[in-house]
């Protein structure tokens, strides 16, 4: 098979992401495999650790999967269907392009709108328009499904970023993209394959539980699972990866594994002044 890297330019991911790994790059790197088969990420995101080692020529066969079933459509229309999607994110650009008092209206308007499950691109077009212009690039939903993070505050947010979007497309044109559960997909890693896990972490106290990425929860009962998970892959030989909190409950739970402890950025507070750097577990 053909490395999914393409002689382009080198994608970045096209999503924001609360939690997103690339300011972690470097640490991630040193953790890496030099030589491995198929890539296997079940908690996809914005994917920014794919895009590096794609872009690096360090890819030739992937599966990316998630339980956000809207987020792995988008994906696929990226992958899929890339110049329509441009159409209509260049649609919404202009749409956007206007006052802030007019901006709020036609942000919640789409927040609002329900569209078909089976149009693709308008789908992935309002996806995409949210996340961009939303708080913080967060993802979260209410018990129904429904998005309900409010408006950002940008002065000239890049709704359509064209050729980074045509760069995704080349690199996702040879990956297998499945929504599923974490469980379903990890499954099918084989030994020699790399597996990196970067679930919805751990928190570090009541008032920071923040796990509300699809309308089902993810507690302790599923953290659990995907440590053993980790330990099964393990024994058959695949390299596992983790990310996620230092709390005491990831520690004990993974007291037979690798811990390497670092340093991440905190951007979710809404005062810039109480952001700053939180511990964070590199686990293998």
């Amino acid at each position: 098979m053909a490395n999914v890297a393409g002689a382009n330019a080198a994608p970045r991911p096209f999503l924001k992401w609360l939690g997103g790994k690339s300011q972690l790059l470097p640490e991630l790197s040193k953790h890496i495999p030099e030589r491995f088969g198929r890539y296997h990420e079940p908690f996809l995101g914005g994917g920014a650790l794919f895009f590096h080692l794609a872009a690096a020529g360090r890819i030739t066969r992937a599966t990316l999967s998630d339980q956000n079933a809207g987020l792995v459509a988008t994906y696929k229309t990226v992958r899929d269907d890339v110049e329509s999607l441009i159409r209509a994110l260049r649609s919404y650009s202009r749409l956007y392009d206007t006052t802030q008092a007019r901006r709020k209206t036609i942000y919640y308007a789409v927040r609002g709108r329900t569209i078909a499950a089976d149009q693709h691109i308008a789908a992935a077009a309002r996806l995409i328009f949210l996340n961009r212009t939303c708080y913080n690039g967060a993802y979260r939903v209410n018990k129904r499904g429904e998005f309900n993070v409010p408006i950002g505050r940008y002065a000239n947010p890049t709704i359509c970023d064209a050729e980074n979007l045509r760069a995704c497309s080349r690199i996702l044109a040879q990956t297998t993209l499945q929504a599923a559960d974490f469980g379903l997909t990890s499954m099918d890693a084989h030994r020699g394959d790399f597996w990196y896990a970067d679930p919805p972490y751990v928190p570090r106290n009541a008032s920071s539980d923040f796990t509300a990425y699809t309308k089902e929860s993810f507690g302790p009962a599923e953290q659990e699972r995907l440590a053993d998970i980790a330990r099964r892959l393990k024994k058959k030989g695949v390299h596992v990866l983790l990310s996620n909190s230092d709390t005491p409950f990831v520690r004990k739970l993974y007291k037979d594994f690798a811990i390497r402890r670092v340093q991440a950025r905190r951007a979710v507070n809404s005062r810039a002044d109480r952001r700053g750097t939180v511990a964070e577990l590199l686990i293998e």
